[in-house]
């Protein structure tokens, strides 16, 4: 049987770079059995990760909804809006009641700041099955 191992490609957009390096440090480099590495883009403003989302795949984004001057719901619905194929979205909001509005931005999954690394770590390996299991 084959060890099908890859390189997981993670977009990480938040004007703070703490937030950033939490999201770095909660996927690790091996947040599964079958992901031999994490291989994280950061980006800081909303132009950066749209000329990154035309300019190469991702397996996973992960964007701040409360990143500024423009937030992770708004980068994320126009994502859903001009992108085809578009990775799975994690988004991290500042309240648990801001998770209605995240549904809207099209994000699949949604955790809430502080960021609890077993919960972003389970976030989004759930999200990285869905999409396996649908694309075979």
């Amino acid at each position: 049987m084959e060890n099908a191992q890859r390189v997981l490609k993670v977009l990480v957009y938040s004007d703070d770079q703490t937030v950033r390096a939490a999201v770095r440090t909660a996927l690790g480099r091996k947040p599964s059995a079958d992901i031999s590495d994490v291989d994280i883009f950061e980006c800081a403003t909303e132009p950066a990760v749209i000329a990154a989302v035309d300019s190469r795949p991702f397996d996973l984004i992960i964007l701040d909804g409360e990143a500024v001057p423009v937030g992770g719901m708004g980068v994320a619905r126009q994502l859903r809006d001009e992108i085809y194929n578009l990775a799975p979205v994690l988004l991290i909001v500042g309240r648990a009641a801001d998770q209605w509005l995240a549904t809207w931005s099209g994000a699949e999954a949604v955790i809430s700041h502080p960021i609890d690394p077993r919960a972003l770590v389970k976030a989004a390996i759930d999200l990285l099955n869905a999409r396996n299991a649908v694309t075979g």
